[in-house]
C-alpha cells in the first residue's frame, strides 16, 4: 500500500462529452480517488469498461441531462452510499465509500451541492435545505469515519478573496451570506478547506464561465473544495488547482483539484 493518497475533484459538465479529457488526464495523473461531478447521463450510460481499462475502479449515481456524480478509484470502495440518507431528493448530488489507507479506513465523499440559481429563486431555497441536511449528515458520518474527506462542487466561494471581483458578485448566489454561513458550518464540525491550509500563490479559482473570455482574463471563482477531517488534516501536504484542462478545447468550466494525504 502506497503511503501517499491523492484525492481530486472535477466537474466536468458532461461525461458524455469529456470522457476523452477524464482518461487523458487520469493516465498523466494517477490519483487515487477522483470525484466527478456533473456527469449528465443516466446509470446505464456510464462508461465503466473505460475506466476499468486503465485499471480503475467507478461508483456512481447518474441522472439524465442533469447532475450526476462518480467516484473513480485504485481500490474499489465499500460501504457506499448513494445521496443523502435524511434529505428525499431525486436529484443526485451525493456518492459516498469508504477506501484503505495505511492510516486505516478513509471515508471518501463526492458532493455536487445546488448551485441556487438567485436569491429569490425556490432552488435557492432548495439550497439552503440541501446543506443544512448535509450538515446532520455529515455530523454523523463523522463519528463514524473519523478520517473523513468530503470534495466537490459546493457552489459556494467561501469568502471574497476567492472571487475575481467581489464588487460585482453582491447580491448574487454562490456569495450570499447564508450561504457563505452554510460552508462555515461545515467547517465548524471539524473539517478543513485543505486548500487554505498552505500558503498559495497564483490565482485561487476553480471556475470560469464560458462567456466573456472569463478564463482568459481570469475573471473566476473558487467554489470547488477538498474538506478534510481533524484526522486528515496533519497528513495533508499539499492541495493544488491544475489549471491546464480548463485552457482544452471543449473543456469543462471548472479545474480539477487534488488534496495530496502523506501517511509515512
Amino acid at each position: 500500500m502506497s503511503d501517499t493518497m491523492k484525492l481530486t475533484t472535477w466537474n466536468v459538465n458532461s461525461l458524455n462529452v469529456r470522457l476523452p479529457q477524464v482518461l487523458d488526464w487520469l493516465a498523466a495523473n494517477p490519483v487515487d480517488v477522483l470525484c466527478l461531478q456533473e456527469l449528465k447521463l443516466p446509470d446505464e450510460r456510464f462508461p465503466l469498461e473505460a475506466f476499468q481499462e486503465i485499471g480503475y475502479h467507478a461508483h456512481w449515481a447518474g441522472q439524465k441531462t442533469y447532475n450526476g456524480v462518480a467516484l473513480i478509484s485504485r481500490e474499489p470502495g465499500t460501504d457506499v452510499q448513494r445521496n443523502l440518507p435524511n434529505y428525499d431528493d431525486p436529484q443526485q448530488r451525493l456518492l459516498a465509500a469508504t477506501y484503505p489507507s495505511p492510516d486505516g479506513p478513509v471515508r471518501v465523499i463526492c458532493a455536487y451541492c445546488p448551485n441556487g440559481q438567485s436569491l429569490d429563486s425556490d432552488k435557492y431555497v432548495y439550497k439552503l435545505e440541501w446543506f443544512a441536511a448535509l450538515h446532520e449528515w455529515l455530523e454523523k458520518e463523522l463519528q463514524q469515519y473519523p478520517r473523513l474527506a468530503i470534495l466537490g462542487d459546493y457552489n459556494i466561494a467561501p469568502a471574497d478573496q476567492d472571487v475575481y471581483d467581489p464588487a460585482k458578485w453582491v447580491d448574487d448566489v454562490l456569495v450570499s451570506p447564508p450561504e457563505r454561513a452554510a460552508f462555515e458550518r461545515l467547517l465548524a464540525l471539524g473539517l478543513h478547506d485543505a486548500y487554505r491550509l498552505f500558503e498559495q500563490s497564483g490565482s485561487p479559482f476553480t471556475w470560469w464561465d464560458y462567456r466573456r473570455f472569463a478564463f482568459r482574463r481570469d475573471a473566476g471563482l473558487r467554489i470547488d473544495h477538498a474538506l478534510l477531517s481533524d484526522a486528515l488534516k496533519p497528513r495533508c501536504t499539499a492541495c493544488d488547482i491544475d489549471r491546464d484542462p480548463r485552457a482544452n478545447e471543449q473543456p469543462s468550466d471548472h479545474a480539477p483539484v487534488t488534496a495530496t494525504l502523506s501517511f509515512s
